[in-house]
């Protein structure tokens, strides 16, 4: 692949996720995180993926049955996204609101979908097929890439929620939102390889149906107050 596609596929692949990235974080415009947080939080989404690849294929390499692949699949990627926002945003002095685990899900997922996106256009790229490439930009767009931000924050929302609450709350917390994130991930990539050409629109459209949602539990994220005992 020539420099200049790979150059076309990064663009293609980071920017629109910066449309995102603007999106959600207008959610947490009276108490905003430091933006060297947010770096850190989107790069460590981007580092993960190259995890989730090498796991992916091991995966590839034993399993055959697709609905065992893509859930494992899905709990791969899942499970090294929670990684990168514990490591990152959870332990940072700057979590000190329910709404902040919400907010370090979302960029790391828009950073892992980021980095996704852009090695799925690098493909069509470099046959040549530069239509299929913005095709494929534009779904993802509007699909993979808001799968991301949908179930990892689900277990942002969980740990929030429960931000008050004692560390062990806190930990079943986090599970329980990695599995509903999970079997998120998983629904939908299953969807998507049994949906025919006319019906991927409306695998898409649950997807929107959870941002939607996402934005509702945002409002509810906003107003978790400690107990008063």
């Amino acid at each position: 692949m020539s420099a200049t596609a790979l150059l076309y596929a990064l663009l293609s692949g980071v920017l629109p996720s910066f449309i995102w990235l603007f999106f959600w974080l207008r959610e947490d415009r009276q108490h905003p995180e430091p933006r060297s947080l947010l770096v850190a939080c989107f790069f460590g989404g981007m580092l993960a993926v190259g995890a989730a690849a090498f796991a992916e294929k091991y995966v590839a390499d034993i399993y055959t049955d697709p609905t065992i692949r893509y859930t494992l699949w899905a709990a791969i990627e899942e499970i090294l996204k929670f990684i990168a926002i514990a490591a990152i945003g959870l332990r940072s002095m700057s979590n000190d609101e329910p709404i902040d685990a919400m907010i370090y899900c979302i960029v790391v997922a828009i950073g892992f979908a980021a980095l996704e996106n852009t090695l799925f256009i690098m493909d069509p790229l470099a046959g040549g097929e530069i239509a299929k490439s913005i095709i494929t930009g534009n779904m993802r767009f509007i699909g993979a890439t808001l799968l991301h931000i949908v179930s990892s924050a689900t277990i942002g929302f969980c740990i929030g929620y429960f931000f008050y609450h004692g560390r062990l709350v806190k930990i079943i917390a986090a599970i329980v939102g990695i599995l509903a994130a999970i079997a998120i991930h998983t629904a939908f990539n299953l969807s998507i390889v049994e949906a025919s050409a006319a019906d991927t629109l409306k695998t898409f459209s649950w997807i929107w149906g959870g941002v939607v949602i996402m934005i509702i539990l945002f409002e509810e994220i906003k107003v978790v107050r400690p107990k008063l005992w």
